[in-house]
């Protein structure tokens, strides 16, 4: 088989950091190789280089047998290797067809050929299944995961031998994902090579050929078959066994802290009652569109119940009103911690701070006593960089995702929503954020956690609740749930059982 990309001994040194320590890497064409590795193993520095994003300190890199050129992103993009990042590069105030075609415009003479890339642009959405997305749209006026869609699709416009996707699943919901699975299955059958990086070890099973693990910037290993055991992967990358990242279970008590009466907003929520106790981890689980992110919504006062009552250690809740929660002791980590709960240009002090701030303030804001609070609340979690001054722009997704727990436990709050906790975040990381989750429930804290991850719901809950169609289904003790045995709650009756195997 065809070599499309060989890296030997590849080292890139930032001052003081050596992010890259000699790594090997050979893709081949119509495979798919998935590169996996904690926060700071060197993914994104090493596709960095290979896309001419970076330039490499020493090393080697050939594309089809000839050297790439080095530190010139348009040379690799003609040459034919196209990169998909984490962070969309989309231009907000531009057209869908002008996203695609960014900087290799059509022209006709001197004029730019407007129908062409029109009528290009709606055949490559048509080819990733996403034909209803209109190309004369503004780019900024879609939904998130359109806009990775527009952006997976730009990538194709150069018609690439090498395909880099960093986290391309991130925003996209199941069926969008099966989608992009047969997008990717599509082009390696032409004989492309694709670069996939992802953190959901099941999506590796599902698309991958072979995996390389990069650990501390050096390949731990290259060339396994992606039917490599989980627990191996896991140790690889960690260096630790997979029943070792998960707490123990916390056991719960029998005071009740929420309750959820009758909560009812159609279409996506259909009557449902739960409770949640101090010191227990209650799981929602489902598929995407049962009504799990809608629920906490309405919990937090985010939208307003059509029927139903919220209420806090027995007092109702005033519906539709965030602050009323937030005085009861709610506090809310929504999916989308970047647009939804952190101020990404501030520091991680004030975004700690940002619920509270009439603690530290008699007529003139303490900025000490913020500091010095908000710095006891990150160090408790393992915020890294230690540095309460540090810009959250600039941190990882996990130790973002620390910040927005520092806030509520600054503010003390006795019942903690989560949604999506530990998505986008690498396996050291995740492992951190349950026993957070276990250590809080310990506390005498409750929590309540949507997860699309059904086997990490079925190891960090004392019990789990199952939504379908705005409603929930099913409640399982934790020590008898597993993956499968939810997924098949989850699944309509009348669905094919193939679903099932598919998405396990």
């Amino acid at each position: 088989m065809t070599k499309v990309l060989e890296v030997r001994n590849l080292v890139k040194e930032f001052p003081g950091v050596r992010a890259l320590d000699g790594v090997d890497l050979d893709v081949l064409a119509a495979e798919v190789h998935c590169l996996l590795g904690p926060n700071g193993a060197g993914k994104s520095t090493l596709i960095k280089c290979v896309s001419g994003a970076l330039e490499p300190t020493s090393g080697e890199i050939l594309f089809l047998g000839e050297p790439l050129p080095q530190g010139d992103p348009a040379g690799s993009l003609k040459r034919g290797v196209a990169t998909i990042y984490q962070e969309l590069d989309l231009v907000a105030d531009l057209s869908v067809a002008e996203s695609i075609f960014l900087a290799h415009e059509p022209w006709r003479g001197p004029l730019l050929d407007l129908d062409r890339m029109y009528r290009e642009s709606a055949a490559l959405l048509a080819r990733l299944g996403h034909e209803s997305i209109p190309v004369r749209a503004k780019v900024g006026r879609l939904r998130p995961a359109a806009q990775q869609i527009v952006s997976i699709a730009r990538a194709l416009s150069g018609d690439p031998r090498l395909l880099i996707m960093d986290e391309p699943s991130a925003i996209l919901d199941q069926g969008e994902i099966n989608t992009l699975f047969e997008v990717v299955r599509r082009l390696t059958a032409e004989g492309v090579g694709v670069i996939y990086i992802s953190h959901r070890l099941d999506e590796i099973r599902r698309i991958g050929d072979r995996v390389t693990v990069l650990a501390d910037g050096r390949t731990a290993a290259t060339g396994l078959p992606a039917t490599t055991p989980t627990d191996r992967l896991v140790e690889l990358m960690v260096g630790r066994k997979v029943e070792q990242l998960y707490p123990e279970r916390p056991a719960g008590g029998d005071r009740v802290l929420l309750e959820v009466r009758g909560a009812r907003r159609l279409p996506a929520v259909r009557g449902v009652s739960l409770d949640v106790k101090a010191g227990e981890v209650v799981g929602l689980g489902g598929l995407v569109g049962s009504g799990r992110t809608e629920l906490l919504r309405l919990i937090y006062g985010l939208d307003q119940l059509d029927e139903g009552e919220i209420l806090m250690e027995g007092r109702r809740l005033r519906a539709g009103s965030p602050s009323s929660a937030v005085r009861r002791g709610l506090g809310l980590a929504p999916e989308d911690r970047k647009s939804q709960a952190l101020v990404l240009d501030w520091s991680q002090t004030k975004n700690v701070t940002i619920a509270d701030l009439a603690r530290f303030s008699r007529g003139l804001l303490d900025v000490r006593k913020e500091r010095e609070r908000a710095q006891k609340q990150l160090k408790a979690l393992n915020t890294v960089p230690d540095d309460p001054d540090r810009i959250v722009r600039l941190l990882s997704g996990g130790n973002q995702q620390k910040v927005v727990l520092a806030r509520w436990l600054l503010h003390e709050c006795r019942v903690l929503l989560l949604d999506e906790p530990t998505r986008g975040v690498d396996v050291a990381t995740k492992a951190e954020i349950y026993r957070i989750i276990a250590d809080l429930a310990g506390a005498g804290l409750g929590v309540l956690v949507v997860s699309s991850e059904l086997e990490e719901l079925a190891h960090i809950c004392t019990r789990v609740l199952v939504m379908r169609e705005g409603e929930i289904v099913a409640e399982v003790d934790g020590k008898d749930a597993t993956e499968l045995s939810l997924l098949r709650h989850a699944v309509a009756p009348t669905d094919s059982p193939d679903l099932v195997e598919e998405v396990v």
